[in-house]
Parts: C-alpha cells; sequence; structure tokens
C-alpha cells in the first residue's frame, strides 16, 4: 500500500504534465547545473561592495531559496534609505541556456504539499543562486529614500556585492515585533541588527499606510497547507498574515514600482503585472449591502478598502472569508507588455500603475526576464528581447502561472479529500467562494476544505452562508461533493 504522501506526489507529477509543465529537470540541465562555477567570480569596477551593511532575509520557516535581502539607513529624522538585494539569478542562469529554456517553459516553481517542483535545481535556486547567511553573493539593488508619510522620493538601481549576516522566519520576527517574544537569536547576535530591523518595520507600514489611503486592497485569504503526521495527513494548517510578512510585502512592493518606473525612464519595455477592473464589481456591490455598506456603480479600489477595512474591525475572524469572496471576484492578474510611451493597465488591488514583478528571480521566470531587462538598461545596452518576444512571453506566463496555480490546488484539494474521506455524511457550516455556469464552489469553515456543491446549488452565490453536508471524495481527482442542506 502507498502512503498518503507518495500518492500526492504521484498526483503532482501527473498534473504537471498534463497542463504542459515540465516535472524534471533532463541530463542537459542538470549538467550545465553542475559545470557553473561556484562563487562571484571577479567583480567589475561598476558593482558597488555593500557586504558590510547588516542585510537579513526574512522568509517562510522552511525557505531555502532566498531571493531577496533588507537594510534601513536613517538619513534624517523624517527620511530613511531602504535598500533591498536581490539575486542575481541572471548572472549564472544565461539568456538562451538549457537552464533557462526549462525557467521559460515553466515560468515558475511550483510548490504542493506533497513536493517542490523548483524553477531551477536546487543546486542554484538553495545555493548558488540563493542569497544564503555568511555567503557572498551579486545582486541587484534597489535604494530608495522613502520619507515619513511613506512617499519613496528618490529610487535607484545598481548591481552589487552583498552577504546575508542573519536567516530570519517570519513567525519568530512577528513574535517579536508584535510583543510576544524576545528577538530571535540570530538578530540578537548580529549587533545592530535588532534597531535595523525596528527602524524597516517603521518604513514598511507608513508604506503600507500611504498604499491604503490611495485604495490598495488589504486583503486576507486563508490558504490551508497538508499537515504531515509521518507520511499521513493528519490535518489542514492555515497560514496567517503577520507583521513580518507584510514588511517584505511592503518592501516588495516598492521595489517593483521602482523598478518599472527604472525601465520606463530609460526607455526599455517592461513585462508589467496588472490587475483589470473587477468584471464582476456588481456582485461585490451586492456582498457590501448586505453588511450595510453602499458602494459606487463602477469599480472604485478606495471604497472597496474602506468597506474591508470597516469589516476587518467588526467581524476579524470572519474577514478572511468575505477577503476570499472578493478574491475570486476580482479575478487573477496577468503579465502585460508596456512598451515606451505606451501606458499598461494599472494594477488593481494595489492601486498602483507602474508595477512588475522583479524580486523574485530564484522561482519566477519573468522576475529574471525583468533583472536582464534592468542589467541591460545599467550597461546603457539595448534590450536583450526583442518587442514580439516579450509579448509573447508575457502572454506565456500568464498561461504557465495559472498551470502552475492549478497543480498546487489539485494537490491541495486532493491532500483534503484524503482527510475528508473518513466523514462522509456529516454536515458542516460553509461560505460560497464560487458561483458560475462551471458549478458552485464553497469552502468549509472548520476544517477549511473547499468542495463542489452537486446538489441544491441553485440560487447561491459567492458570499453566500450555507449548511452543507459531504457526498463523496475522489482523491485522485481532487473531488469534494456536497448537497445543500436546509
Amino acid at each position: 500500500m502507498t502512503s498518503m504522501r507518495s500518492d500526492l506526489q504521484r498526483i503532482a507529477h501527473r498534473a504537471m504534465l498534463e497542463r504542459g509543465l515540465v516535472p524534471e529537470f533532463s541530463a542537459a540541465e542538470m549538467a550545465e547545473a553542475r559545470g557553473l562555477e561556484p562563487g562571484i567570480g571577479p567583480l567589475d569596477p561598476k558593482i558597488r561592495d555593500l557586504r558590510g551593511l547588516l542585510w537579513a532575509s526574512i522568509d517562510n520557516d522552511d525557505s531555502r531559496d532566498l531571493d531577496q535581502l533588507t537594510v534601513a539607513q536613517a538619513i534624517s529624522p523624517t527620511a530613511t534609505r531602504i535598500l533591498i538585494a536581490i539575486a542575481d539569478v541572471d548572472a549564472k542562469v544565461k539568456q538562451g541556456s538549457a537552464l533557462d529554456h526549462h525557467a521559460r517553459t515553466n515560468t515558475t516553481s511550483v510548490y504542493t504539499d506533497a513536493r517542490i517542483f523548483p524553477m531551477l535545481p536546487e543546486l542554484l535556486s538553495t545555493d548558488l543562486t540563493s542569497l544564503n547567511e555568511g555567503a557572498e553573493r551579486l545582486a541587484l539593488v534597489v535604494d530608495m529614500i522613502v520619507d515619513g508619510d511613506g512617499q519613496v522620493t528618490e529610487a535607484a538601481l545598481s548591481r552589487a556585492v552583498v552577504v546575508n549576516r542573519a536567516k530570519l522566519a517570519y513567525n519568530a520576527v512577528a513574535a517579536w515585533f508584535e510583543g510576544k517574544s524576545d528577538p530571535p537569536a540570530k538578530v540578537s547576535a548580529v549587533a545592530g541588527l535588532a534597531e535595523n530591523l525596528r527602524l524597516q518595520d517603521g518604513v514598511a507600514q507608513a508604506l503600507r499606510q500611504r498604499r491604503h489611503e490611495h485604495g490598495a486592497l488589504e486583503l486576507e485569504t486563508l490558504e490551508p497547507r497538508a499537515v504531515f503526521q509521518g507520511d499521513a495527513v493528519s490535518d489542514l494548517r492555515l497560514e496567517q498574515q503577520n507583521r513580518a510578512k507584510q514588511l517584505i510585502e511592503d518592501f516588495m512592493v516598492a521595489a517593483n514600482v521602482s523598478t518599472a518606473r527604472f525601465l520606463e525612464k530609460k526607455g526599455f519595455p517592461s513585462v508589467r503585472r496588472v490587475l483589470r477592473s473587477p468584471q464582476r464589481w456588481e456582485r461585490i456591490v451586492e456582498l457590501a449591502a448586505i453588511h450595510g455598506t453602499q458602494l459606487p456603480g463602477a469599480p472604485d479600489a478606495r471604497a472597496l478598502e474602506d468597506f474591508l477595512a470597516e469589516r476587518r474591525r467588526a467581524d476579524p475572524e470572519r474577514f478572511p472569508d468575505l477577503s476570499l469572496a472578493v478574491v475570486k471576484l476580482l479575478g487573477r492578474g496577468e503579465y502585460a507588455l508596456e512598451t515606451p510611451g505606451e501606458r499598461a493597465t494599472e494594477h488593481f488591488g494595489l492601486a498602483v500603475r507602474d508595477y512588475t514583478h522583479s524580486t523574485a528571480p530564484n522561482r519566477r521566470f519573468p522576475d529574471l526576464l525583468t533583472q536582464r531587462l534592468v542589467k541591460a538598461a545599467l550597461a546603457d545596452q539595448p534590450s536583450p528581447y526583442p518587442l514580439g518576444e516579450l509579448a509573447v512571453l508575457a502572454q506565456h506566463c500568464t498561461v504557465a502561472e495559472d498551470a502552475a496555480a492549478k497543480v498546487e490546488r489539485l494537490v491541495r484539494k486532493s491532500a483534503a479529500a484524503l482527510l475528508m474521506r473518513a466523514r462522509i455524511g456529516e454536515t458542516f457550516e460553509a461560505f460560497v467562494t464560487g458561483a458560475s455556469v462551471k458549478g458552485t464552489w464553497v469552502r468549509l469553515l472548520r476544517p477549511p476544505v473547499e468542495g463542489r456543491v452537486v446538489r441544491g446549488f441553485e440560487g447561491l452565490d459567492v458570499g453566500d452562508r450555507v449548511t452543507v453536508k459531504l457526498e463523496h471524495t475522489d482523491v485522485e481527482r481532487g473531488f469534494i461533493d456536497f448537497s445543500r442542506r436546509g
């Protein structure tokens, strides 16, 4: 008899192939990876030496592919310099190489509960191109001046060599920020790091406050992850938002905006990340009305954020349920080519127009592509990609990202089906997360399992609360079927 974990690994492998993704690296790709020289090599005189700064990474507890480091410098009572170092993956993964071909095909790492399918071999993503603690690494640095109101008043990009002084984890740093624990041991071990992180936290909160004043949406969705006891699925765990995650999120948004504007000023094309105005705005208006709030008839990010903030204060326990409903109604982001002088669509959820993906090149191909554009611009060289190729890549990255998300979602659903198969016949409280001609979907409040309503779905819409009975599970296909009760 196979284990639950191996069942999920097999399902994930099959799903990758079915969606046009490549689950394994070829012999040629692995040979190319093994042939790469470690270290940073001879330094170009234009590369800044920033090894002496108090760089640190903050990521998930088990993350090994470290893409960013951050550090702050107080320059006046009302201004702070924030520097973000992004791993120079292009220094090892050359355009047109076998490794580049694999990354270009999948466009992203695929993170399933049973197995990770990295965009680049672990020899690179967790070693040679990862900003590992104590290792000298080449990086692109986004250097920003942020005033006391959270406005980025200046920004510059450059190449540099850096060293990660402390590999930190979100949960431990957040607990310290929130006064629930002492500083993590690695923070206390580096002189000045605690003060530096406190300074970063203050700037991040100012950045966040300013974005929300301009209509950025503060959503809180809960994605369940399988918890294994041995090789068996024993529970589903929800990842919670916290101050440390927000710090990195706010800095990365600022870095991505600064990078997009840098390329625009240089007259370079870019691949932007956009979220168009929601097509189901009328249902968002209906959801708000249920809670006593009247939204405008046309999409309005600022009004929507005001409503979300009010609901977060009024009912924090159920706010993630409302957030998930809004996320479903907003639709998915996509990649779009922006050429010099031609404006791409804004990102509705972030309330910014100039936005690209640039801060995770170990695990996202659009970020590696952007990195190559930035390096060419810094060197006063032409774009390494013709406009037609960039347009094709933008569309391909959107399609492949959607395929990867479907693989991740299938494995989550298969893990949930494994957990729920002994509970057929039980009833649960749920809310509707999707409603279309393709079907009606609900998520249980506890455990946080999503499935399809196969009977009694008539009249249900996104955001509705409902009681359902578990009728059937299919682990292979990730099906969990409910009927409506009452």
